[in-house]
Formats: structure tokens, sequence, C-alpha cells
């Protein structure tokens, strides 16, 4: 080797060699360590203490069941029609000489007014035609008479015993009766048709609508307007087959002098103000809706703009009520609060262990905040009344008088 190459090769150093070493392995060493470390706390932790399932009870409301005589209310509704409602229209020709003052929307009229008239002096020169024909056909049927009594007078004095018929004008005096009861019948129609120009109510009672004014020209069967009777009304109530067994009605009743329908007391809300009325049910109808099964009974109400009114509201057509039937009386019922019945028929009884059961019960009847049972709950008994998520027979319960008790339990419970 040479001298100059000996002089370029650098000198080895060792501490440069230690120093790239521990540079390397640094990183290494340290996550080693954590590992380790993290090791190494995981098995010092203490073993969690094992916690017993302690199952809590749910609170829940109650009430107890009572007996007692209840007296069934079945509830309904409908819209109060007239019974007695006509169009009135023009049997004859004619022109609109009058139109009653109360003859319009609204108004009000006896029966036997006059509503309409129309100009009668055609039909009343139609009276004097005929009063003269009549006239004519009595004086022709006269002169046959007398013709004939002469003619038989004279066969008597000439002693003629077979004598025609038509010799004693027998077949000319009928032929005359016949004109004169056939000019005495028109006579009668020319008397109708003047009458006609008189349109009449048929009934007291109230106008729905008018379409008619002085001046006007009619034809037969022209609408003239539409009233209605106001001296009862009928409202139509849709019953099922358990309405009716509680009712005590059956299909096709008719009251009678004997048997009187249920009494009814309606409601409506009229102007703002709450009013009530009272009827009876005094028909039903013969047979179920095909469509919605179920059978209409009527109630009626008498005199619904006068005596039937509640302080001067009258009881109006087209008004939509609330209906409540006096029904049948059951003695002896378990009565509870509506919402103690889960589903169909079950209820869920607290017993004194302060357990659930689910109990199947005889629904006699239910209304909107009471429940009646036939069987499945004996009197003193608690039932449920509060909701219950996946009620289960012996779930553990605490009967609680108030939703905010149950609140206070939990809370305190949880501060323990």
């Amino acid at each position: 080797m040479s001298y100059a190459e000996t002089a370029q090769k650098p000198p080895f150093r060792f501490g440069l060699l230690i120093k790239r070493i521990l540079f390397l392995a640094l990183p290494v060493f340290v996550l080693i360590g954590s590992v380790g470390g993290f090791v190494a706390m995981g098995a010092l932790k203490p073993a969690p203490e094992e916690k017993a399932n302690i199952i809590e009870a749910l609170p829940v409301l109650t009430a107890t069941a009572r007996s007692e005589a209840v007296s069934i209310k079945v509830r309904g509704q409908g819209e109060v029609k007239a019974r007695s409602e006509v169009v009135l229209a023009s049997e004859i020709s004619g022109r609109v000489a009058y139109v009653s003052p109360k003859f319009l929307a609204g108004g009000q009229f006896e029966r036997g007014e006059t509503l309409v008239r129309l100009e009668s002096r055609e039909y009343e020169l139609g009276i004097v035609q005929a009063e003269a024909a009549v006239a004519q056909a009595n004086t022709a049927l006269m002169q046959e008479i007398s013709e004939g009594q002469i003619a038989t007078q004279g066969a008597e004095q000439l002693g003629i015993d077979q004598v025609s018929d038509l010799t004693l004008r027998r077949p000319q005096r009928a032929q005359a009766e016949a004109q004169l009861a056939s000019a005495r019948a028109r006579l009668d129609d020319a008397r109708l048709q003047l009458q006609r120009t008189r349109i009449e109510a048929p009934f007291s009672g109230r106008v729905r609508e008018k379409s008619v004014n002085i001046g006007a020209y009619v034809s037969p069967g022209a609408r003239l307007g539409e009233i209605y009777a106001s001296d009862v009304v009928d409202i139509a109530i849709a019953l099922t087959d358990s309405d009716l067994a509680n009712l005590g009605l059956g299909i096709g009743f008719s009251e009678t002098n004997t048997q009187k329908g249920p009494p009814v007391t309606l409601s409506a809300i009229v102007a703002g103000v709450p009013h009530t009325w009272t009827g009876r049910i005094t028909r039903t109808d013969s047979g179920f809706d095909p469509e919605t099964r179920v059978l209409f009974a009527y109630v009626e109400v008498q005199d619904p703009y006068g005596k039937g009114a509640d302080n001067g509201t009258p009881l109006a057509t087209g008004l939509f009520v609330e209906a409540e039937i006096d029904g049948r009386t059951l003695e002896d019922s378990v009565v509870l609060p509506r919402t103690a019945l889960r589903g169909k028929d079950s209820v869920f009884i607290a017993r004194d262990d302060q357990t659930l059961e689910i109990r199947p019960v005889q629904v006699a009847f239910s209304e909107r905040e009471r429940l009646i049972l036939a069987s499945g709950v004996d009197e003193g008994e608690r039932v449920v009344t509060s909701p219950v998520r996946a009620a289960s027979n012996g779930m553990k319960i605490k009967p609680v008088d108030r939703l905010e008790t149950a609140f206070a339990v939990d809370t305190s419970a949880s501060e323990e």
C-alpha cells in the first residue's frame, strides 16, 4: 500500500458506532417497556366485586273494584231531520199574482195559509162558461122529460098499449141526462182549476227555500219552493246489536200506549253555548244495514220550535247532536276505571304480595271513563290502571297512590 492511499482512509471511531446503535435501538426499548408496563398494571389491578342482580318493583297506579247498581247509558250521534218535508209545485199554468210575505227562506206559516196565488181571471171565466153549459143541459133534459110525459099521455088516451121507447122519448132523455152530467163535471173541473190557483200550506211549518216571485209565469210541475213541518223532528241513531240488548229494544220496534220507548237526551253547541233537548225512541228499522251492520233507531222530539226548545233555542233541522239513551239497570255490577281494561277482555290484578296477575274478565258494558264487568273481578280487589310494559304473571309491582309518588321513590332510590 502506498503512502497516498494510507493518508486518505479515515481512522476507526468506536464512540460514533455506540451512538448509532443506541439511536436505532432506543424506540424498540421504549415500545417493549410500554407493553410490559401495561401488562404489569393489568396484573396488579384488583378484581371487580360481583354485584347481585336485584329486581326492583315497578311502581303502578291501582284502583279498588266496587260493586253497585249501574244504569247503562248508550251514546250515539245523528242529524235532526223534519218528518214531513215537501216541494211546492204548481198544478196549472199561469202568472204569479201574489206571494205571501211569510213565503221566504226561514219564514214561518200556519196550515191553510195561501203562500202563492196565480192569476185567476181565466179560470173564473171558465166557471161561468161551465155554469152556462150546465144550465143549457138542464133545460134540454127538462124538455125531454116534458115531451116524454106528453107522449105517454097521448098513448094512454088513444088506448095504445105497445108504444116504442123512441116514441116515449126515453133514449132522448137518457142522452140529455148524460149531457147534463158531463156539463156538471166540466163545472167541477173549472172550480178545481180555480182552486188550484191558490197554493196553500198543507201543514204548519217553515220555509226552507223559495223559488218564485211575483210576475213569473209558471207551468204545471214548476218548482215554487220547499217547506217542512215544524211539529215534530226525527233523529236517526245507529245502534249495534249490543246497544239493542242494553236498551231492551228489538228489530222493528214501534212505540205503543202500553210500551213506551226509552227516553233520550240530545245535546249540541249552538252559537257557542251548550244546549240539551229531550226526546224518545219511537221506532226502529226492520233490519240491519248490510254495509255498516247497524240498525237505526229514530228519536222523536215534539214541537222542537216551541215547547220542545231549550230556553228558546229550537232543535233546528240540520243540527248534528249527541244522543244519550237510558238503558237497562245492572244490579251488583263490578265497576272499574276504563283505563283498567287491557285489550278486549283482560285486566291486571295487584295481589296482596305485590305481584301482578293477568286475569280474563267478561265485560258487560264500557263507557268513556268507566268499565262495568259481568264477571272476573270481585269487589275490593285492586286493579292496575297505569301502563305496564312487558307485563307477565308474578311480575313485581309496587302500588302507589299517584305517579308523582312513584317518581319520588325512584329518585330517592337513585340518590341512595
